[in-house]
């Protein structure tokens, strides 16, 4: 079984450890937040973890109200400009600690005197000695090279963030995503088999909207960096503003659509692709049966978590990405292929 597997598999013990060591560190941010709140959010990451940033602007924006800006961190390390950042929030987030640009903008939102966040899977990493807080995410090494583990635990971060700055779910809801993963994880077989069909698959568009908008991107990233398929992603909606043109019969489509407020849009879509004929795979809940008529495959999600007030997907991106992370695995393994080494790739990248 190959690390990245392996890892995978290891989602519902990271994800019951991360809450249990850092929830009351969080309820502590929380109160300092309320005495001192923020008015914007910025968030800095590269690769995967930029994914996981993706998400959390969705996240904190929803549930907080916060106006939250993905950070381009050349523009402070090649352009050398002096963002005004008075009365941030400043979140880096690493897997490794070692993403020298973003490392680069937290040292310089802090020289500005802007409070700034450190998210990494490693204690001993350079991003905890340059935030003023680190929470960790607490995953043991993370051998292969395809993010997957630290990904799902940084989710679990943008959740316990969102609650430190306010928003009105309660946190114990946070301790259903660990049994949530272990549900997903049982699809194992399922999507083994289901990879098997798409073995010469060279390309693809992975489509995802709202919360679930960034596992779109997560998803393309492992298509494209273990199975070496050029994989497209789009927000529902972009996708029908000119990338659909690309869609011919046949052509792979890959779709979250989870149950609430992005599920109307994702119908309309689906019934376009269905009449285009494209081969579409489907993320979505068991009973949702109209999104599961319109698709030519689909994994069915079973036991999400919902909370009273809250989106109804509020709780899916983390159980959502573990079926799309088996898929991406098996199919590496079904074209020959060694997801934990792809070609060209380390584990830290440094750019500036």
């Amino acid at each position: 079984m190959s690390f990245m597997l392996q890892e995978i598999e290891q989602q519902p013990a990271v994800l019951e450890k991360t809450f249990r060591e850092e929830f009351k560190h969080f309820e502590d941010f929380r109160r300092r937040m309320a005495a001192r709140p923020p008015s914007l959010v910025v968030l800095a990451a590269r690769g995967t973890s930029d994914n996981a940033a993706l998400f959390g602007r969705y996240l904190l924006e929803t549930v907080t109200g916060l106006p939250v800006s993905l950070a381009a961190p050349s523009v402070s390390t090649l352009y050398r400009a002096q963002l005004r950042l008075e009365n941030a929030l400043v979140v880096g987030i690493s897997q490794s600690g070692e993403s020298t640009d973003t490392n680069l903008f937290l040292r310089a939102a802090r020289d500005q005197g802007v409070m700034t966040v450190g998210v990494t899977n490693e204690a001993g990493s350079s991003i905890t000695r340059v935030a003023q807080e680190i929470f960790l995410v607490h995953g043991g090494r993370e051998k292969s090279v395809a993010a997957t583990k630290t990904y799902t635990g940084q989710l679990l971060i943008m959740y316990l963030l969102a609650y430190a700055l306010g928003a009105a779910f309660e946190p114990q809801i946070l301790q259903q995503l660990a049994p949530a993963a272990a549900r997903a994880l049982r699809l194992k077989k399922q999507v083994v088999a289901l990879s098997e069909r798409y073995r010469f698959m060279s390309n693809a568009v992975v489509v995802g909207r709202g919360l679930n908008y960034a596992n779109a991107f997560e998803f393309s990233l492992k298509l494209m960096e273990t199975c070496y398929v050029v994989a497209e992603r789009f927000s529902g909606a972009d996708f029908q503003h000119g990338p659909i043109a690309l869609v011919e019969r046949g052509f792979p489509v890959i779709v979250f659509a989870p149950s609430g407020p992005t599920l109307a849009g994702t119908l309309k879509m689906l019934r376009k692709l269905r009449s285009l004929e494209a081969e579409t795979l489907l993320i979505t809940e068991a009973g949702n049966e109209e999104a599961l008529s319109l698709a030519t495959r689909s994994i069915g999600m079973k036991g999400t978590v919902t909370a009273f007030g809250c989106p109804e997907d509020l709780f899916t991106p983390i159980p959502y990405i573990i079926p799309a992370q088996l898929f991406a695995a098996s199919l590496a393994a079904e074209k020959g292929l060694n997801p934990d080494q792809p070609r060209t790739l380390s584990k830290i990248t440094k750019t500036v």
